[in-house]
Parts: C-alpha cells; structure tokens; sequence
C-alpha cells in the first residue's frame, strides 16, 4: 500500500510574524480548490533569514515548496534566488519565493505579488481606477518598491513618491523611470513634509504605522473623494485611518492587498486561482469582531 502524500508545505517568514493572517487566508484557499497544502508561520532572527528559508526548504520531514516573505526581509530574499519574474525583477524586492529545486537555491524563483495584489484591491475591491488619477505613494522601502510597477502600470496621470530620506525615494524613482515612461505616467520623488496637494489616492507603505503615527504626511495631500490606504491592517492601520476619515478621506486598511497578493502566490505556487472575495469577507467579520 502506498503511502499517503504529505501535504504541500509553505509559510510566511518574517520578523514579526506571530500577527500575520496569511495561514488563515492560505488555509481558506486550499479548502477552496482542494489543495492539499499546509501553511505556517516562521519567525527568522533579524540576522537569520537565509538560515531559516534554507532549513524550511530542505527539510528531511517534508520541504518546503515555497515561501511568502514579509518585513523586513523582502530584499534579502530577492537576493536568494537566482530566477526572477519581470515584477520581481523590477522591484528589487520579493515577497514571495517558489523551491524549484532541490539542490540548493540554483532553481529559486523570486517573486513579488504585493503591487498586483494592492492594484486589484484598489479598482475592483475598491471600485477606484487608477487611469488618469494623481497618485501619493508614501514610503522608499521594501514595500513601497514592490508595489510602484503595477501602480505605474495602471497608468495614473502622476504618481508621487515621498520619503523621509529623499536618497532612497530618488533611487526608486531612477530605477523605475524607464517603466513609468513606458506606462505614460509621469514619476517623481518629494520630500515627505512638503509632497504636494489634492492627491486622488494616498497609499501609506512607509512603517509609520508600526510606530503607531497618525499620517506621515499633510492633510493637504487628501483631494476631495481622496482614497487612502494603508498597507497595515488591524491595530497598526487605526490611526491613519482615522487621520483619513477626519479630513473627509475614503479610508482603506491593507487587508484586501494581504488577501490579493496571497492569491497571487497561490497561484505561482499551485497553478489555480482561487476566490478572494469570499476569503477578504470572512477575514474582515473575524477582525471587526475582535475587540
């Protein structure tokens, strides 16, 4: 008698990482599709990343198949695998990477499905198209570098990058200038008091909310109807927004980009896709229940 397979081992690595949703949103899409698939949460030492994806991948028990990857480890991991998807590529930065192989890392796939997660929660969860608008994207780190590529490929009118160390906005800006060009979007840096007014969409994917700030930026940025976003979800995202709300903002946590950039991963992982809608409806009643 043959034995039964194990199930496809894969996990979220990240420093913390005890907070993270992704097994619950993983574990939904596997009873969706009927994907026999385990996920689990790692925390690696802030000096250990590559250890620890290492040991998950060769583990005699069972290996992993692959990996999401969370702060403040997204450039080590682009640095690990040697294969990258053209996004991937262009952020310099990954949240997600696929074991293709077993010796070693020579068949690692490095992937970033953030930006294409936050794209599609803004226009179809959101309702808001991003053609034509004028865009503030807060932040210069691995966050802010995995989601400018499919910002600009939504083909806003301007978008705006501001950060705190005006060395690293501009360098994002340098390395994605040849995209925006190709996107008909105009691309600029900003420094963070001053990024300009009337903004159409506000996205915070700087760690202000980590540190428990309102708004790393100006009311003035808000545009009457703005949307604003932040990429944290739960505790970490209330102050901004209630920043938001009060001066008359749309306001939108990070949980529908945390469930559209998982299915993305699924997808590289598995080859289906599977429902979002559903997965971000259960997960929003399981947050707003919490007290």
């Amino acid at each position: 008698m043959n034995p039964t397979p194990l199930p496809a081992r894969y996990a979220v690595i990240g420093h913390p990482v005890a907070h993270s949703r992704s097994p619950d949103i993983h574990a939904a899409f596997a009873r969706q599709t009927g994907q026999a698939v385990v996920y689990e949460r790692l925390l690696a030492p802030l000096d250990g990343f590559a250890a620890t994806v290492e040991a998950f991948a060769a583990s005699s028990h069972n290996p992993g198949r692959g990996c999401n990857v969370t702060v403040p480890f997204k450039f080590e991991a682009w640095q690990m695998a040697p294969r990258r998807t053209p996004r991937a590529q262009l952020a310099g930065a990954a949240n997600t990477l696929r074991f293709d192989a077993a010796d070693g890392n020579s068949g690692w796939l490095a992937d970033n499905t953030d930006g294409v997660g936050l794209q599609r929660d803004i226009e179809q969860n959101a309702g808001r198209s991003l053609a034509g608008l004028r865009v503030l994207l807060v932040g210069a780190g691995g966050a802010a570098a995995g989601v400018l590529g499919p910002l600009l490929e939504a083909r806003p009118a301007l978008l705006v990058l501001a950060n705190r160390t005006a060395a690293k906005a501009q360098a994002l800006v340098s390395s994605h200038a040849a995209w925006a060009e190709r996107c008909g979007a105009a691309l600029t840096a900003a420094p963070l008091e001053a990024p300009g007014d009337c903004f159409d969409v506000v996205i915070n994917a700087s760690a202000s909310s980590l540190q428990g700030a309102a708004s790393p930026v100006p009311a003035s940025t808000l545009g009457a109807g703005a949307l604003a976003v932040d990429l944290m979800y739960g505790a970490a995202a209330a102050p901004f927004l209630g920043w938001a709300r009060g001066h008359g903002a749309q306001a939108r946590d990070g949980l529908g980009m945390l469930v559209e950039q998982a299915a993305e991963a699924f997808l590289l992982w598995r080859g289906v896709r599977p429902l979002t809608a559903p997965v971000l409806q259960a997960l929003r009643a399981e947050v707003a229940a919490q007290p």
